[in-house]
């Protein structure tokens, strides 16, 4: 069919069958899979098989590998190869899920698609190189560079705003080539297809019956499909009665399509959420549909085929057009008509966004944790399948949540501890992991009583002498405070040799009974240490804080005194505090001496619930009805004060009398002592909050205003790894709401000299509402009474306490430009501590293997510009050479074979942008020998994709024309690595495969 001759001007259609698939929403991957998703591909495949001219794309690859692994049966899987070998069925994306683009870090978006590249290259050597974003709500410019830097051809998207959309429609020009980096430019550039405004959906409205048109197996039910087969809504089937009506419908719709685009091509997608679960009934209508238009194609003047993405990418790209370049801008936030702003879900389920970032942390450090066992204990005892399968067990739900309904918070409160289990259990397997790596390397008693906990707060046994073992996840030296909690204050910390540790133990902020023990380590890239705590009195043990607390203050009277202001000082900052008020009054950075007024508040934006009233807020649309209102009208204020860190404890009360506070902030700020690094730990002022339970329809925001003048111009990063710039803009409604950006790990405002950087470690809604403020949003409780949201438990009424974190940096611009990658790292990946109880007595000795261990082992360090991104042992099973890969598969000898342990994935990528710095931003030339021998001598090296599909030197990506580039041609990649000597350029990320000689 594709290669019917066509006449001038003939328009071509492209019939995309899809199921979107959410993975979790509404209903639980579980429940989804019962009512509708298994049997989508049973009866797709089904379906393909007897026709030849049809075709189906599959997206997320959670579901189908659940169908594969638990449904399919070896007829079917072997059709599956066929399907894919004929190019009827085609995968596109590829990862586990359809990620979300606004509050995902780029590390876990790269770990999804990984994950699902992994599978389809190891199962059917098929790699995608299209994608079809079609549902996240607002586009990054992250992602296209992602996907090229996967080896996509074009990148599809939808969810861009409404009065955008419809100019670019009007003008032609939804497709583009994006270059979505500034510093890889055109070399990372890809063609971006942007759907019109039908978006995936097709059209159902049919002009000559009130019944809907194309959704011939109606809709999926819950929890059971019906037993008679029969579903709601089903549509009106084609008959010879109405055959050539539905046809003029759907040529309708193509012709209205086809005038949006430069090309005679149109795309049109068959399918909608949950669709194809009885593929029978919709490709047996379909087929009748295509075959009357194509007999009838001359007066219709229309052309219909089945198609997967890439046979539409394929015939435009064939066009030779010349394409518009778009740059590095992004398509946030996202608004579906006037007073609906999609920017409440950049705060939505503030809990489930810090426990998202905390597993894919404990992940990180696991999965390094586990390959440094691996390649320096070959003769360890610990199973490395049964490792494997413990870390598995968290790259799974790391994966999944990064789905667009569920790190954005946009599910179902059953959806969502589905989410939260699912990581809880993951995180419990990698901490036990990590646990026997630990005690086999120090071969301890093994019957000794060992718990590990992977964040601070978790209290040891309070009455034994405890152990501690910390490791820096980060190819840094890193010096900074890790907290135990303790029963009591005289307490003493050792190290390996015995030596004193500097510590600091105060009463806890969470309970009367227990102190937090603030213990400095100084640790190297990649490294653990031991650190032992016994309760003692006497000269070595840790510096007690002494607290002092102040009056509390009414804020409304404050106005009338004069300021009695007190400082709070470090070595690089001056910070003060009224008080009269108990806020915070200014800051001064010690290195210029500059000063900024800097006071601090909460305030609550009050939103509307019910619809019959105007706009309301739900877990996506944030639609303020006023300005926000100050939440406190009395302050309480507590100092802790000692010899490496002082906290500030602010509590905010409704009213003067209120017995509980609603709102607190803990601000801290080391002081690092003589011999040790503290250059990141002293330029941070660390702030922890704690917000919550909020009234109904309440929106939570801390305001920081400054006396720097900002015009009102915000930066905030895409996914952690570029800045955007984000000016204010005025607009007729909802002006408050449509100026909200997502900080996923930073966000800044600056005037000529001085900057003021926010660092956070889950995402958050970031807005500038007035100049030389910031307001970040922490938590949201809603309730309403649209009909849609009440049917589908969408409603948002979240009674949590969320306790974020946020670091501040002030400085010049030069040097917060030094620090804030790096401290936006430290804080993503702070170290991981684990406890145990000391058997033997109060020798703070430790065995000498120990010593020699922690102390001597060679740590694997790179410069403060580049990050070592991953060092895991996948365990794929396929050859990294394609063609062998493929023989294999053919051949039927791709069977569960062992986990391959000897392949290990690094990535490395460059923190910086061209210009940015002028040190920090120039090439960085590795020895990547050197830089691993630590782990092992190096054997080999293999530069691979970002997904570790395809070996770089034999990718050709598409090269679209554009006027930059009038030629068409194919993308090269990289130089690729002499005698592992790599040169890693500004914003680059580098895959390998690395094999150690074996020991």
């Amino acid at each position: 069919l594709a290669l019917l001759p066509r006449a001038a001007g003939e328009l071509r259609a492209f019939v995309v069958a899809h199921s979107h698939m959410d993975v979790g929403w509404v209903y639980t991957v579980q429940e989804s899979m019962h009512a509708y998703a298994a049997n989508v591909y049973t009866t797709v495949v089904e379906e393909l098989m007897k026709g030849k001219q049809r075709k189906f794309i599959a997206v997320e690859q959670e579901f189908f590998r659940l169908w594969w692994d638990m449904v399919a049966t070896d007829t079917q899987k072997q059709q599956v190869h066929q399907l894919l070998q004929e190019g009827r069925l085609e995968f596109v994306i590829g990862g586990q899920v359809m990620h979300d683009e606004a509050v995902t870090l780029i590390d876990d978006q790269i770990l999804q698609l990984t994950e699902g590249h992994g599978f389809l290259y190891e199962t059917f050597g098929f790699r995608p190189q299209f994608s079809w974003h079609v549902d996240p709500f607002g586009a990054s410019a992250t992602t296209p560079t992602l996907f090229a830097l996967a080896g996509f051809n074009a990148h599809l998207i939808s969810r861009i705003d409404y009065d955008l959309k419809a100019d670019m429609q009007k003008n032609k020009k939804l497709q583009f080539v994006w270059q979505g980096s500034p510093s890889l430019s055109a070399r990372q550039e890809i063609f971006t297809h942007v759907m019109d405004q039908y978006s995936y959906c097709t059209p159902s409205q049919l002009p000559f019956s009130n019944r809907s048109g194309f959704f011939w197996n109606g809709f999926a039910t819950f929890p059971d499909p019906p037993k008679d087969g029969v579903y709601p809504n089903m549509s009106l089937p084609v008959t010879d009665a109405n055959l050539h009506l539905y046809a003029q419908t759907m040529v309708a719709n193509i012709k209205e399509r086809a005038a949006w685009f430069r090309t005679g091509e149109v795309l049109w997608p068959w399918g909608c959420d949950k669709q194809f679960f009885n593929a029978s009934v919709q490709y047996s209508n379909m087929d009748l549909l295509v075959d009357y238009i194509n007999k009838h194609s001359a007066a219709f003047g229309v052309t219909v085929q089945y198609a997967t993405v890439s046979d539409y990418f394929q015939a435009v790209y064939s066009r030779n057009l010349t394409w518009e370049t778009r740059d590095s801008q992004d398509f946030l936030p996202y608004s579906t008509e006037p007073f609906q702003a999609w920017t409440g879900f950049y705060t939505s389920r503030s809990t489930l966004k810090g426990i998202a970032r905390r597993a894919s942390s404990l992940l990180y450090a696991g999965e390094s944790f586990f390959t440094q066992y691996v390649q320096k204990h070959p003769e360890g005892s610990i199973c490395k399948y049964k490792a494997l399968e413990q870390l598995q067990s968290l790259r799974y739900p790391v994966s999944e949540v990064q789905h667009h309904d569920g790190i954005t918070g946009t599910e179902s409160p059953k959806v969502k501890d589905m989410y939260m289990n699912n990581l809880m259990y993951g995180m419990l397997n990698v901490k036990k992991l990590m646990a026997s790596i630990i005690f086999d390397i120090n071969s301890a008693k093994k019957n000794g009583d060992v718990y590990s906990s992977v964040y601070t707060k978790d209290s040891g046994k309070p009455d034994v002498d405890l152990y501690v073992v910390v490791y820096n996840p980060l190819a840094w030296n890193i010096t900074t405070f890790v907290t135990v909690s303790v029963s009591s204050e005289a307490m003493g910390v050792y190290d390996e040799l015995g030596r004193s540790v500097p510590a600091q133990v105060q009463s806890s902020v969470e309970s009367q009974s227990t102190y937090d023990l603030y213990i400095l380590v100084a640790i190297s890239g990649l490294s653990y240490r031991k650190y032992s705590i016994k309760p003692l009195g006497g000269e070595e043990s840790a510096f007690i804080g002494s607290s002092v607390k102040y009056q509390r203050r009414a804020l409304a009277r404050a106005g009338q005194q004069r300021q009695q202001l007190f400082p709070v000082v470090n070595s690089c900052y001056q910070i003060v505090f009224d008080q009269n008020t108990n806020l915070m009054h200014s800051i001064t950075d010690r290195e210029t001496n500059q000063t900024v007024q800097f006071t601090q508040e909460f305030l609550e934006y009050h939103v509307n619930g019910d619809t019959k009233k105007g706009p309301i807020s739900d877990n996506y649309l944030f639609a303020p009805n006023t300005s926000a209102v100050p939440v406190s009208k009395a302050v309480g204020l507590e100092v802790m004060s000692g010899s490496l860190m002082t906290e500030i404890r602010q509590y905010f009360y409704s009213n003067v009398t209120s017995e509980d506070y609603a709102y607190a902030v803990y601000t801290r700020l080391y002081s690092v002592p003589e011999g040790y690094d503290g250059k990141l730990l002293c330029h941070r002022i660390e702030q922890e909050y704690s917000v919550g339970p909020l009234e109904l329809n309440r929106e939570a925001i801390l305001r920081t205003s400054t006396s720097l003048s900002t015009r009102q111009l915000l930066y905030t990063d895409n996914n952690g790894y570029q800045i955007q710039k984000r000016p204010f803009k005025a607009y007729v409604n909802n002006t408050v709401a449509r100026n909200y950006y997502p900080m996923v790990q930073t966000a800044y405002i600056e005037d000529d000299t001085t900057r003021l950087m926010l660092l956070a470690e889950r995402a958050h809604g970031v807005s500038s509402q007035g100049n030389g403020q910031v307001e970040v949003m922490l938590h949201r409780r809603l309730w309403n009474n649209l009909q849609w949201d009440l049917s589908n438990n969408l409603t948002l009424n979240d009674s949590s306490v969320v306790r974020p974190v946020i670091w501040l940096l002030l400085g010049s611009k030069a040097l917060t430009n030094t620090l804030y990658r790096t401290s936006g790292l430290a804080l993503e990946h702070r170290p991981v501590v684990m406890f145990g109880a000391l058997s033997g007595g109060d020798k703070p000795k430790l065995p000498r293997q120990l010593q020699q261990n922690s102390v001597h082992d060679l740590p694997v360090t790179v410069p403060p510009n580049l990050h070592l991104q991953t060092l895991s042992i996948p365990g794929w099973r396929y050859s990294s050479n394609h063609a062998e890969q493929v023989k294999s598969i053919h051949m039927g000898e791709q069977k569960q074979g062992d986990a391959d342990f000897s392949r290990v994935l690094l990535r490395i990528r460059h923190l910086y942008e061209v210009g940015e710095d002028p040190v920090l931003s120039q090439p960085v030339v590795v020895d990547l020998k050197s830089l691993l021998k630590g782990l092992g001598s190096v054997m080999a090296v293999e530069e691979r994709s970002l997904t570790g599909t395809w070996d770089v030197n034999t990718l050709e990506r598409w090269k679209w024309k554009t006027a930059q580039h009038p030629g068409k041609r194919f993308f090269n990649s990289t130089e690729t690595s002499e005698d592992f000597m790599i040169t890693v350029h500004p914003k680059e990320i580098r895959t390998f495969f690395v094999y150690f000689q074996v020991q």
